[in-house]
């Protein structure tokens, strides 16, 4: 598979993709027209927009902790996603795999389970890595399973962001409240984080040990801590757009890379 020399997103892809997601509501809501205003996309939105580019008629594809959702902020692309592919299989050892409407196969449990002699072009893992226990070890299932030159996509979080580091230092019964003021998260959707793979650093270790070689890497700012609250939010986007003037990241922010392994 080729990544389409990817490395700088182009805007108009990501301006199709904001269009997908939103335009079909008769109203912009609140918090994407004010997202619109800045010129900002999330990191959701990046991480979407290389996920339509990769995805071919002929991919075979993983998606590894899928739970109910493919996108979960972008059904319309999962379905369109779902169709175009040659197969897509789910594998998650959570009960929510068995809610997902989009994936092809499903299988309930670790990576590790999966048929060894099954083989894709590519593996995503969206916002599972913070939870794996055993990197190493998932890492050289997926050897095993991703084809020569096929790819794997990474996106995390960034263990060194404001909101992981304090996570980290919470006690676990107190994540899900946390995460419901702020983003209305349910409950079922919230599992204990490990932080083990979500440092670049970490990532590229982790992957050529497993035969694989960053082939991509991005830092997507976010701005999504305070984004139900209008004014919080409204100051997380001004001083995004300060710090970029100046060049410089982004505080909170999310990890995506893609790796590919070496033929």
């Amino acid at each position: 598979m080729q990544s389409a020399g990817i490395r700088n997103f182009d805007p108009d892809e990501l301006a199709s993709l904001f269009d997908l997601k939103y335009r079909g509501s008769v109203e912009l809501g609140p918090d994407p027209a004010r997202r619109q205003r800045f010129n900002y996309y999330n990191p959701d939105d990046h991480y979407e927009a290389l996920i339509r580019k990769l995805v071919q008629p002929q991919t075979r594809w993983l998606e590894v902790g899928c739970g109910r959702h493919i996108f979960p902020s972008n059904p319309a692309l999962a379905k369109e996603l779902s169709a175009r592919c040659a197969s897509l299989t789910g594998v998650d050892p959570d009960a929510t795999i068995e809610e997902n409407p989009f994936v092809h196969g499903k299988v309930r449990g670790m990576v590790e389970d999966l048929d060894p002699e099954l083989q894709f072009d590519l593996v995503t893992l969206r916002m599972v890595a913070e939870h794996v226990a055993d990197p190493a070890d998932m890492l050289k299932t997926l050897s095993n399973l991703v084809v020569p030159n096929g790819i794997v996509v990474i996106y995390t979080i960034n263990k060194w962001s404001p909101v992981p580091l304090a996570t980290a230092v919470t006690p676990f019964s107190l994540h899900h409240p946390i995460k419901y003021v702020l983003w209305r998260g349910e409950e079922k959707d919230t599992f204990p984080t490990t932080y083990r793979m979500n440092t670049r650093a970490q990532l590229r270790e982790l992957f050529s040990t497993a035969g694989f070689a960053e082939d991509c890497f991005w830092y997507l700012d976010d701005c999504r801590t305070f984004q139900r609250f209008r004014l919080l939010n409204l100051l997380e986007l001004s001083a995004w757009r300060v710090l970029k003037a100046m060049g410089l990241r982004y505080p909170e922010n999310c990890l995506l890379g893609v790796y590919r392994r070496r033929g």
